[in-house]
């Protein structure tokens, strides 16, 4: 008996410290990823974007490239504005070409809107509030909540971002509204420079 409760206590302690290490590999992952986005200078990728306001909801295609300061978004769907080229910086959020917009309205009190979703999932990769990361996936995903330290969870922005743990490309986002999921982002073919 006293060898069995010997190996649940060491096999306990051997779990824990497993635990403490995969976290410890997702806090260093993280910060690892957070320098390299600080340092990118530019970066592309396909985004599909679904801007969620509550009574309705809109679907966008887009492919979207940054070069600091500015963003260059080519739309693709929905198909009354495919093929329509933007430019942003600053700012000036609002699309509009020859009496076609694509203004939705602003997601919340700062702005966001579904132009402004990729400059602003970069910001929070580059300097987001960290409130927690996690490896997923059996270690190939990394996801890192971002929020604000003053605020409880479920209250103001909060930015979830996930991560290829090899590539440490951006391969989906979430951004939430006082616990309300306001934008779904997913990424295809996502390179940095």
């Amino acid at each position: 008996m006293r060898k069995y409760v010997i190996c649940v206590l060491m096999t306990a302690l051997l779990l824990a410290g497993c635990g403490a290490a995969g976290e410890n590999r997702a806090e260093e992952l993280a910060l690892t990823i957070r320098g390299e986005y600080l340092a990118m200078d530019s970066c592309a990728a396909q985004a599909s974007i679904t801007a969620d306001y509550g009574q309705r909801v809109y679907q966008y295609e887009m492919a979207v490239s940054v070069t600091e300061p500015e963003t260059l978004i080519v739309l693709s769907s929905p198909e009354t504005v495919a093929g329509l080229t933007a430019r942003l910086s600053g700012e000036e959020n609002l699309l509009e070409f020859d009496g076609v917009s694509v203004e939705t309205g602003p997601l919340d009190s700062s702005g966001l809107s579904p132009v402004s979703t990729v400059p602003a999932l970069l910001e929070a990769a580059r300097s987001g509030y960290i409130t927690a990361c996690a490896l997923e996936e059996d270690g190939s995903r990394l996801r890192v909540d971002c929020g604000d330290p003053a605020l409880s969870p479920g209250e103001g922005t909060e930015t979830v971002l996930w991560f290829d743990a090899a590539t440490h490309a951006l391969t989906k986002a979430e951004i939430s509204v006082d616990g309300f999921r306001v934008i779904l982002c997913d990424f295809r073919g996502f390179t940095a420079g």
